[in-house]
């Protein structure tokens, strides 16, 4: 049997399990959206189709092919985490979500802008996919999947956002500060202080840091109370 016969581990299918209810307890989601873990350099295991803080401690998600056809049952977006994975090697998860703040913002065309810490992680700028449509074509994903190029994350126009980082603890997080950038400039803009100040690439580079257990620390707190939070921790 060849390694890519074998099925993921408990632990990783409890990992896509509580990120799935984590993103949602934090309402980033909720009937839509999904989150993948790259398994290796051909699949990657994605969460069960259903609204993401109704998944069970039992329901496993499904492996898919990175390069291929989605296997039966699999949502159509899924095509924008496979070719994520196959533009961005570095990548080990893939969260596509509904972040509401994030998505008034798109709406008018606009991404939050690193203007706090926590938006820090997304300079010098959020991409913008400057379509409303869903995805449902390789066409399609391929393009949102070059629009994000190198970024943490992108925007998509009246239709949620992509958040792609190495493992799928800071996937998770980084949704989360995503939202809070995108709280902070509504709240900006509502006062009128748009024009105040943003953080210079140099600030930013340095404020977005992972010591200090940054990353793992928001994990535990978005995981807190989760079934599997003994298996993820």
């Amino acid at each position: 049997m060849s390694q890519h016969d074998n099925a993921p581990t408990a632990r990783q299918q409890s990992l896509v399990r509580a990120a799935a209810r984590a993103l949602a307890r934090a309402n980033l989601v909720h009937a839509y959206g999904h989150c993948s873990l790259r398994l290796d350099a051909d699949r990657f295991l994605v969460c069960a189709a259903k609204p993401m803080g109704m998944i069970g401690p039992h329901e496993d998600g499904t492996v898919v092919p990175v390069r291929g056809e989605l296997p039966e049952g699999v949502l159509g977006e899924v095509r924008i985490h496979q070719h994520i994975y196959r533009l961005r090697p570095e990548v080990g998860a893939v969260i596509r979500s509904m972040p509401r703040d994030v998505m008034t913002l798109s709406s008018a065309r606009v991404t939050p802008a690193p203007r706090h810490g926590m938006g820090s992680y997304f300079s010098p700028a959020v991409p913008l996919w400057d379509d409303p449509q869903l995805i449902r074509t390789d066409e399609q994903a391929a393009g949102v999947a070059a629009k994000l190029g190198t970024a943490a994350a992108v925007v998509m126009r009246g239709n949620g956002a992509v958040v792609a980082a190495p493992n799928i603890e800071q996937a998770v997080v980084l949704n989360w500060y995503l939202e809070d950038a995108a709280r902070i400039e509504l709240q900006l803009r509502a006062a009128g202080l748009a024009d105040g100040p943003t953080l210079s690439p140099e600030e930013a580079a340095r404020r977005a840091t992972g010591a200090g257990r940054i990353f793992e620390r928001m994990w535990e707190y978005l995981c807190d109370g989760d079934p599997e939070f003994a298996n993820v921790i």
